[in-house]
């Protein structure tokens, strides 16, 4: 996992190494192009691309309704470090009531753009949160890489429980050798399939039906920090929630890192949403 900046001709860029790069290639055996031999990963990567994000931003969005164009002065101070220690503290103060009583729209005054890369698996649960707006690779328009998602060893694999009221414990030395050998088999032979399609002719769009969704897609998000905070509140496990969760560990990934980059960018916001029960305003 990673939380760097960048532009997005350098994602593209990055990638295009991970994606590409990463895959020894093998020859065809009739002297046409090299093809990519299947690379495994058991992470993800989730980059910063490009923000607009800071507290200030919430916090002149909420003075407009007391302070109207008077706000904009307290913006510039807020922005030029002219501000005293109370003042802070006020301005601390304020963010912290706007989530405690879920006064939201003052937190819709920003953006962040990530770019992730992630098993398609955890993508079809991603944008189910319709807040934010995504840009996905095609599978039609380019041919997709062998790289594949297997779990790694501290991945918990047995689901004990009913729904609504199960955990997840380790599993035995067996069961993680058994779905490590699956996972990597029939990825693998899924791959061959894709690639026959493809050389017999077939298009991209149709001889991609057989590619499982453990195999690695990329994509742009963008949302607020409002949208951010109910995802990050749906999609993380956190001691001490108001509303306690239960995510899949591989989109938790994910959120993990989404939220580290954002404490960053806004450190008051985000610990008003901790102080506050993680609770998405």
């Amino acid at each position: 996992m990673s939380a760097a900046g960048g532009t997005p001709e350098q994602e593209v860029a990055r990638q295009e190494q991970v994606q590409g790069a990463a895959a020894p290639a093998a020859p065809d055996g009739a002297g046409g192009p090299a093809v990519p031999e299947p690379v495994f990963r058991s992470d993800v990567t989730v980059e910063l691309v490009r923000s607009s994000a800071s507290d200030a931003d919430v916090l002149f969005a909420a003075r407009v309704s007391t302070r109207g164009e008077a706000s904009l002065d307290d913006l510039r101070a807020l922005g030029t470090g002219a501000v005293d220690e109370k003042a802070r503290a006020r301005a601390a103060g304020l963010v912290n009531y706007l989530m405690r009583d879920r006064h939201g729209s003052p937190f819709e005054h920003t953006s962040m753009t990530f770019y992730v890369q992630a098993p398609i698996f955890v993508f079809r649960e991603f944008m189910r949160h319709r807040i934010a707006s995504y840009n996905e690779e095609s599978g039609r328009y380019r041919e997709l890489r062998p790289v594949f998602y297997v779990p790694g060893p501290e991945r918990r694999l047995v689901q004990e429980g009913k729904p609504g009221a199960y955990r997840f414990t380790a599993g035995t030395p067996e069961q993680h050798a058994l779905v490590d050998a699956e996972v990597r088999a029939s990825s693998t032979r899924a791959y061959e399939a894709y690639r026959a399609m493809l050389d017999a002719g077939v298009a991209r769009e149709v001889a991609r039906v057989v590619l499982p969704v453990t195999t690695y897609s990329s994509m742009y998000v963008t949302m607020n920090a409002r949208a951010l905070m109910n995802f990050l509140s749906l999609r993380t496990r956190r001691e001490g929630s108001t509303f306690p969760s239960f995510p899949q560990r591989e989109i938790e990934m994910c959120a993990e890192v989404m939220e580290e980059v954002w404490r960053g960018l806004m450190p008051v916001t985000a610990e008003a949403f901790e102080r506050n029960g993680r609770v998405a305003p």
